[in-house]
């Protein structure tokens, strides 16, 4: 029967349950009125109407911390457990069947008077006690009242405080519940802007390597040109070398020819062969400084400037603004300072080796 009665006991009110009992969905039984003084304590704010609710609520089950949703009924809408009504019943009728135990020894007794029993309590020093103390003893002065309804005061005073607690674990249960979302929302957040700053460092890459590969086609461009200038050049020359080795081959010839009307005959042609192999009018001539390409000079001075001072938008605002600039103008780059163009300063060369075609007319002129 002892062991029955600790298996009947509400674990709100710790006294045995106090019909109607009802059955959480956890398959745990509270009294109905420990369920509502809990459900209560975690719905403070819960509105009512009449008395009654208007709306749905929830807490948790003592006993397991399964969180149990009530309907509009709020805990009149839980099931009652009637076997374990049935069963209290059954236990109250044997117990009061059987002669109770003597419990003798206990009670307990005065400190000061050892053969009084402690049957009132001190509401001054807040401490049980003997009526004899009460009379003759250290609390003949103090107020004093009948330790059974002190008793039902300070165990109802408990349970309401068990019941507030079990609502501020609920609470508590909530606030951690939030703050573990609001961990994974943060990682969440710093994964994504973490792609967002990379996805924009990708779109500075491009239009750096762009901008590369424009300038360096700018460069080859021109020694591509003035490279096979010089080659055709180059040809020409050799060409006419060759011109020239041939005449003085013939030349030699010339003058190893012992008749002298036959030698004159041919002296007159050669000579103006001779004369116009030596003259290199003809051919133009690449002036100084031709093969210099000092004038492709960049200087970046302030693009690295800007781009060491890269950082984060102050507010969101500016955000939506570079944002929008970032749809006009797609080569400025998004979601950073814009970096100006390459500011590629070159030296005005001369006229004369600007192009082949100049070099030329100058050659010829």
């Amino acid at each position: 029967m002892d062991n029955l009665e600790k298996q009947l006991i509400c674990p709100i009110c710790l006294e045995m349950f106090t019909k109607p009992v009802v059955i959480l969905p956890c398959q745990h039984n509270l009294c109905r009125k420990c369920a509502n003084d809990v459900f209560q304590a975690s719905n403070p704010y819960l509105p009512t109407r009449g008395g009654s609710l208007t709306s749905g609520g929830r807490f948790r089950c003592p006993s397991c911390r399964h969180e149990v949703v009530l309907d509009r009924h709020g805990v009149y809408g839980l099931q009652r457990n009637l076997l374990v009504e049935n069963i209290i019943d059954m236990f109250k009728q044997e117990s009061s069947s059987k002669p109770a135990p003597e419990r003798k020894e206990e009670t307990p007794m005065c400190d000061v008077h050892e053969e009084e029993k402690i049957n009132i309590y001190c509401v001054t020093h807040g401490v049980p006690t003997c009526s004899m103390c009460k009379v003759f003893g250290a609390h003949k002065d103090c107020e004093v009242a009948p330790i059974t309804s002190v008793y039902q005061s300070k165990k109802t005073e408990l349970s309401d405080g068990i019941a507030m607690m079990v609502g501020n674990n609920d609470r508590m249960q909530g606030i951690i519940s939030q703050l573990e979302e609001a961990c994974r929302t943060i990682e969440e957040n710093g994964r994504r802007q973490k792609t967002l700053v990379c996805e924009r460092f990708d779109q500075l890459y491009s239009i750096l390597e762009g901008k590369k590969r424009e300038m360096s086609q700018k460069v080859t461009a021109e020694q591509e040109e003035k490279v096979n200038y010089i080659r055709g050049l180059t040809q020409k020359y050799g060409d006419h070398l060759e011109e020239s080795c041939k005449v003085v081959e013939l030349g030699i010839q010339t003058m190893e020819e012992p008749e002298m009307a036959l030698f004159l005959q041919n002296t007159k042609p050669l000579l103006k062969k001779l004369a116009e192999a030596s003259s290199t009018a003809h051919l133009d001539k690449v002036e100084r400084g031709y093969e210099n390409m000092d004038h492709y000079s960049v200087d970046f001075k302030k693009e690295g400037t800007a781009l060491r001072g890269l950082d984060f938008l102050q507010d969101d605002e500016d955000e939506d603004e570079e944002d929008e600039d970032g749809e006009a103008d797609p080569e400025e780059g998004e979601g950073a300072q814009p970096v100006t163009a390459a500011s590629v300063q070159p030296t005005a060369p001369q006229q004369s080796n600007s192009s082949p075609s100049a070099a030329k007319s100058a050659a010829s002129s």
